[in-house]
């Protein structure tokens, strides 16, 4: 048996393995599916930047949303230059990306609308707008909540990366606030459903969560669509627990008090507000 050198990057195989086995023809196939896979993975962090009051696009067509969606403006006047429509299903209009986006932020009750438009004609330098109801007049990104900013790279990329693909998303509600939070989950069900694409994402929201065991009681996603893990740490190892999932939603294992004591916090407040009236009574 020949020792053998390292393998290359974190799946190639050394040319030696090769040469000195007969039967490891397969392993040259299995690189190749290996980087075509992960060539269709696509991640979005949880901290993403700042809106700017101008953005510059010079024609570039980005993968993707950069770590911290800083490329969405870019991806946005891409698809719109290739002129891509995406499918919403079946007996529904394709729509453009941005007419996706500025869908979900009414259905999120966000804004109103939403456009980029070029400074003046034929320039380079492009500016965010959006309208937060029907009648109001239009402002810049940077002039209205900080949640827009934050959730535009979140929807962009569900309906920005090829179809197939698996996004990873770190804490995709960061700066929303609780209905949006909740909404987040009717967006990644849409996309998983219309797109076929598979999202892996990271929350602390018990909003979305919610959302997704209510959707499931209403058999609009199955138990067998998603999967939920639990980070559990013992011994010092960070270790995944599957949470049972059932037909109607319910979570058979769910970890005790991850979403806090509500019963108990409820009942202490309930003690307390009788013990004040109690007090204050003459």
């Amino acid at each position: 048996m020949w020792d053998l050198p390292a393998p290359k990057k974190c799946y190639g195989f050394p040319d030696q393995v090769k040469a000195y086995y007969q039967n490891a023809g397969f392993l040259a196939d299995f690189e190749l599916a290996f980087e075509e896979l992960f060539s269709r993975v696509y991640y979005l962090g949880p901290l993403r930047d700042y809106p700017k009051r101008q953005y510059t696009w010079a024609g570039a067509q980005p993968a993707d949303m950069g770590r911290r969606g800083e490329k969405v403006v870019d991806a946005l006047l891409a698809s719109r230059e290739r002129g891509e429509l995406v499918s919403r299903g079946a007996r529904k209009k394709r729509l453009n990306i941005e007419q996706c986006v500025a869908f979900w932020l009414r259905e999120l009750n966000l804004i109103d609308s939403f456009t980029v438009e070029p400074i003046t004609e034929g320039s380079n330098l492009y500016r965010v707008w959006v309208q937060r109801t029907s009648g109001s007049a239009k402002v810049l990104v940077t002039d209205v909540g900080f949640g827009v900013s934050q959730i535009l790279p979140v929807l962009t990329i569900c309906y920005y990366v090829p179809e197939g693909s698996t996004i990873l998303m770190e804490q995709p509600e960061i700066h929303l606030h609780p209905s949006v939070q909740a909404g987040l989950a009717d967006v990644f069900i849409d996309a998983i459903k219309t797109r076929n694409i598979q999202i892996v994402l990271e929350s602390h929201s018990e909003y979305l969560l919610k959302r997704l065991q209510r959707r499931i009681a209403e058999e609009r996603l199955s138990s067998e669509e998603a999967t939920l893990y639990f980070c559990n740490m013992k011994d010092g190892k960070s270790r995944l627990v599957e949470l049972g999932l059932d037909l109607y939603g319910n979570i058979t294992n769910w970890p005790q008090d991850f979403f806090g004591d509500q019963v108990g916090e409820i009942a202490a407040m309930t003690r307390a507000q009788m013990q004040r009236k109690k007090q204050e009574t003459p």
